[in-house]
C-alpha cells in the first residue's frame, strides 16, 4: 500500500513532539534546559540561522512549566492517551489538507463532514440531522437563532433589522441556564434586553430546577397578546448547577403549539448513546436542535463542538452561517473525524457508561452517610451528583434540632461546604469535584464525571477514595460547627478580647487582642493593635497545637484578626480562649515595659553623666595637684601610693538608679568565682506526648512540646516579671535588665560558685546530691573557709 511520506513524518513529528512535552525535564539535570532556555522566554530579536524543531519544541516546554515552583506540585493536566493524539493529529492533518487542488480538497472534506454527521446522528440517536462544528459552544446557538429568525421574518434578508419592529422577537431561557448565554445572544443579534424572557423554575411543585412550565404557558400568551412574537426556548438536558433535566417532552408540546424552535442543551444528552436512557432525556431526540461538548465527555483535546440542527432549506442554512461555501471551514471536523474513528462506537458508549457508573457508586455510598444531604433529580440515570454537609441532617443524628444554632447558619453552612470541595479536590485530585452555588441550596460540592473523568482518568478506586476522606472530615465539620458558639462565649469572658463575626470564614471564629490603651488616638491605636495581633499571631502559630491561625481570607473585610481554623472534637476552647488572652496580655505588657524602659535609661544615663563629674572632682580633691603633674605624680606616687575612696557604679535598669559595685567586689574575694541559678520555669501541667488545647483524656501520639507550658496563663505572666526582692542586686546585670524578652529561656545572673573543701579539694556539693534552692531575691550562705 502507498504511504504519503508527507503524512508519515507528521505522524512521525508529531510522537516525537508529545514525547518532548509529556516527558518534562531531562533526568540527566532537570535545571539544564530550564537555564538554557530561560534567556529565550524575554522577546528579542529572530536568530539569523534559526533553530531546529526540538530546541522549539524544549522551549514550548519551558515556557509551560516556567511558573511551577520545585517543592510545590503541579497542577494535574489532562491525561491526553493515544485518542487525544489523534485529535491533535487532526489540526495538523487540517492545515496540510487545506493546501491540495480544490477538487481532491472538495471530496476529502465532503467525505469528512458526511462521515462525522451520520456517525453523530446515529450515535445520539438525532434522525435526519445536520451537524455544524463550533469552537465556542455557543456559537451553535447563535447560528440557530439566525437561522430561525431568517425563517419567521421572510423580508429578513432584504430588510434586516427593520423587519424586527413589526413584531419584537422573544427568546426564551430558563432560570438556570448558563450564566450570561442570554445576554450574549442578544449582544450578537443586535436585540434588546427585553427580547430575551428568563422563565423562573418550579417553587411548589416538581424539582426547584426544573422550568414552569405552566408559567411559561402564561408568559408565551401574554407575549402574543401584547404583538411579540415567540421565536426560540432553551431548554436543560442537565442544568449546569444540579445536572436535572426540563420536561422535554411538555416543553416540545409547548413549542408546537406557539410554533417555537426548540433547542436543548446540557450534559445529560451524553446518555442518549447508551442502550438504556431515561425518558425525560429521550425526548430531546425531538428537538429542533441540541449542542453536545464531546471534548470533555470523551477526553479528545482541542476538538470541537458540534450543534445538530433539522432544517429543509440549505439556503437559509447559509445564510445563517450554518453552512459554509469555503472548504477549509469544513475542516473542523477533521480531528473529530479521527478521534471517533480511533475510539469506535463501543468505545464511546464505554466511556460515556464509566462515568454514570462512577455517580452510581458515589451516590450509593453518600446514602449511608448521615451528614451529607444530596441532590440528584433521578437517582437511577443521574451523571451528576451534588452534595452538601447538612447541619440539620448532623443534628437529627445527635438527637438534637439546631433549627436557629445561631444567626447566620446559611453563610456559615455555605463557608463550610466551600472548605469541604477544597479540601476534597486537594486530597482526591482525580475526583474533579468542584465548587456550585445553588440558589435553594446554597453552596455544594459538584461530582460530574461525564465532563472530568475521561480526563483525568477517574476509576472506581477514586471515587472509594473520595468517600473514605469524606467521612474523615465530616466529624471535623461537625465538632467546628458545634463548638463555634462555645468559642464565641468564651471570648465574651475576656474584656481584652473581640469576637470578630465572619461568616464566610471556614473555623471556629476570629477574635483581636484590644490593647488597654485609653490615650491614645485612632491612629496610634490601631496601630498598636495592628502590631500587638500581627506579634500574637506569630507566637500562636509556634505554637504545639493541630490548630492552624491565620489572617483569614485574602479578600477578607476583617483585618489584624487571629482566625483560627477547623476543630477536633477533643479541643478545649476555654483553654484555647485564656491562651490567647494570656499571651496578648504579655505582649502588651512587654510593650510598655519597653517603653518605660527608653525613660528609664535615659534618666539614668544623664544621672551617670552627673555622678561620673562628681567622681572625677572628689578625685582631683583627694589626690591633690602634685599628682596630676606627669612626672612628679609618677614618682610621688611609687614613694606614697595612693588609695581613692572612689566607688564604681553599676546602672539598675529595673530600678533605674546607680549602685555601688563594693558588693559585687566584695562576694568575688569571698567566693572566688561566680554561678549562675537555674532560670524558674512553669511546671508542665499536661500529659506527656498531649498537645495543647486538649482535654484532658483525650490522648494523642505528639511528642511533648516546651511550648505547651503556655497554656498556664497566670505562671506565665508571673515568670516573665518577677520583681526585685533586695535593694542592692547582687549581679551587675539583674535579671530585670534582660527579662525584657518573653522568650529568654535563661536570666544571665552572678552569684557564688562552691568553695573547694579543705580536705581534697573537690567542690562542697557531692556527686548525686542535690544542691538547696533558696527561695528567689536570696543570696545563697557562702561557706565559711577558715582563710
Amino acid at each position: 500500500m502507498m504511504v504519503d511520506p508527507t503524512l508519515a513524518e507528521m505522524g512521525k513529528n508529531l510522537n516525537e513532539a508529545m514525547k518532548i512535552l509529556e516527558d518534562g525535564r531531562k533526568a540527566s539535570d532537570p535545571d539544564a534546559d530550564r537555564r538554557q532556555f530561560s534567556r529565550s522566554s524575554i522577546p528579542g530579536p529572530l536568530q539569523g540561522d534559526g533553530q531546529d524543531v526540538a530546541s522549539i519544541l524544549q522551549l514550548v516546554q519551558n515556557l509551560m512549566h516556567e511558573d511551577e515552583e520545585e517543592d510545590k506540585p503541579s497542577h494535574r493536566m489532562q491525561n491526553v492517551g493515544e485518542q487525544g493524539h489523534m485529535a491533535l493529529l487532526g489540526h495538523s492533518l487540517a492545515a496540510y489538507i487545506s493546501v491540495l487542488d480544490r477538487e481532491r480538497l472538495r471530496k476529502l472534506i465532503t467525505r469528512i463532514a458526511s462521515d462525522t454527521t451520520l456517525w453523530l446522528c446515529r450515535l445520539f440517536r438525532y434522525e435526519s440531522g445536520s451537524a455544524y462544528y463550533h469552537e465556542d459552544d455557543r456559537e451553535g446557538l447563535l447560528k440557530v437563532c439566525r437561522l430561525v429568525i431568517n425563517t419567521r421574518y421572510e423580508d429578513y434578508s432584504t430588510e434586516g433589522y427593520t423587519v424586527l419592529n413589526s413584531r419584537q422577537p422573544v427568546i426564551y431561557q430558563s432560570a438556570t441556564c448558563r450564566p450570561g448565554l442570554g445576554q450574549h445572544l442578544c449582544s450578537q443579534l443586535g436585540l434588546p434586553l427585553s427580547s430575551l424572557c428568563t422563565v423562573p423554575c418550579n417553587t411548589m411543585f416538581g424539582s426547584q430546577h426544573q422550568m414552569d412550565i405552566a408559567l411559561l404557558d402564561k408568559l408565551i400568551r401574554e407575549d402574543v397578546e401584547t404583538g411579540k412574537l415567540p421565536l426560540l426556548l432553551i431548554a436543560n438536558a442537565g442544568t449546569p448547577g444540579a445536572g436535572h433535566t426540563d420536561k422535554l417532552g411538555r416543553l416540545k408540546e409547548l413549542c408546537e403549539q406557539y410554533g417555537m424552535w426548540l433547542h436543548i442543551e446540557g450534559v445529560n444528552l451524553a446518555t442518549l448513546a447508551l442502550g438504556e436512557v431515561s425518558s425525560p432525556v429521550t425526548a430531546a431526540t425531538r428537538s429542533d436542535s441540541m449542542t453536545l461538548t464531546l471534548g470533555p465527555w470523551l477526553g479528545l483535546p482541542a476538538v470541537p463542538a458540534v450543534t445538530l440542527y433539522r432544517h429543509e432549506d440549505p439556503a437559509l442554512s447559509l445564510a445563517a452561517g450554518l453552512t459554509s461555501s469555503q472548504p477549509v471551514e469544513k475542516l473542523r471536523a477533521l480531528p473529530l473525524w479521527l478521534s471517533l474513528q480511533y475510539l469506535g462506537h463501543d468505545g464511546i458508549v464505554e466511556k460515556i457508561r464509566h462515568a454514570v457508573e462512577l455517580s452510581q457508586q458515589l451516590l450509593e455510598k453518600l446514602k449511608t452517610l448521615a451528614s451529607i444531604k444530596t441532590s440528584v433529580e433521578d437517582e437511577l440515570n443521574s451523571p451528576v451528583v451534588v452534595f452538601r454537609f447538612s447541619q440539620e441532617t448532623s443534628a437529627e443524628s445527635s438527637g438534637g434540632s439546631v433549627e436557629g444554632y445561631f444567626a447566620g447558619e446559611r453563610e456559615v453552612l455555605d463557608s463550610l461546604n466551600r472548605w469541604l470541595c477544597e479540601r476534597l479536590a486537594q486530597l482526591v485530585p482525580a475526583s474533579g469535584v468542584d465548587i456550585v452555588e445553588l440558589e435553594d441550596e446554597g453552596t455544594c460540592v459538584r461530582f460530574t464525571p461525564l465532563m472530568t473523568a475521561a480526563a483525568l482518568g477517574t476509576q472506581r478506586c477514586d471515587v472509594d477514595l473520595l468517600v473514605e476522606r469524606l467521612t474523615e472530615l465530616v466529624p471535623v465539620l461537625n465538632c467546628t460547627l458545634r463548638l463555634r458558639l462555645d468559642f464565641r462565649e468564651e471570648v465574651y469572658r475576656h474584656s481584652a478580647l473581640s469576637y470578630i463575626e465572619d461568616l464566610s470564614w471556614p473555623g471556629l471564629g476570629a477574635v483581636r487582642y484590644e490593647p488597654r490603651i485609653e490615650e491614645l488616638n485612632d491612629s496610634k491605636r490601631q496601630l498598636e493593635v495592628e502590631k500587638i495581633n500581627s506579634e500574637l499571631l506569630v507566637k500562636l502559630g509556634d505554637l504545639d497545637a493541630d490548630l492552624i491561625f491565620s489572617t483569614g481570607l485574602e479578600f477578607g473585610p476583617e483585618k489584624d484578626c487571629i482566625f483560627i481554623g477547623m476543630a477536633t472534637e477533643d479541643l478545649d476552647v476555654a483553654e484555647l480562649v485564656d491562651t490567647i488572652a494570656a499571651l496578648g496580655r504579655d505582649i502588651e505588657e512587654n510593650g510598655r515595659l519597653l517603653e518605660n524602659m527608653t525613660e528609664v535609661v535615659r534618666k539614668g544615663i544623664q544621672e551617670a553623666e552627673l555622678q561620673l563629674q562628681k567622681d572625677n572632682q572628689d578625685k582631683l580633691m583627694e589626690e591633690g595637684v602634685l599628682r596630676q603633674i606627669p612626672l612628679v605624680g609618677s614618682v610621688l606616687n611609687w614613694f606614697s601610693p595612693f588609695q581613692s575612696t572612689v566607688k564604681g557604679r553599676t546602672f539598675n535598669l529595673a530600678a533605674g538608679s546607680l549602685d555601688s559595685t563594693e558588693p559585687i567586689y566584695s562576694m568575688k574575694a569571698q567566693t572566688g568565682g561566680l554561678a549562675s541559678p537555674e532560670t524558674p520555669t512553669s511546671s508542665a501541667k499536661r500529659l506527656p506526648g498531649q498537645r495543647l488545647f486538649r482535654r484532658e483524656g483525650a490522648g494523642g501520639s505528639d511528642s511533648h512540646s516546651e511550648t505547651s507550658s503556655v497554656g498556664q496563663a497566670e505562671d506565665l505572666s508571673r515568670e516573665r516579671f518577677p520583681q526585685p526582692t533586695t535593694p542592692n542586686p547582687p549581679s551587675p546585670v539583674p535579671d530585670e535588665a534582660v527579662s525584657m524578652a518573653p522568650e529568654s529561656p535563661e536570666t544571665p545572673q552572678v552569684l557564688a560558685e562552691p568553695e573547694p573543701t579543705q580536705d581534697n579539694g573537690e567542690v562542697g556539693t557531692q556527686e548525686g546530691e542535690e544542691e538547696e534552692r533558696w527561695p528567689e531575691g536570696q543570696e545563697a550562705p557562702v561557706e565559711e573557709t577558715g582563710r
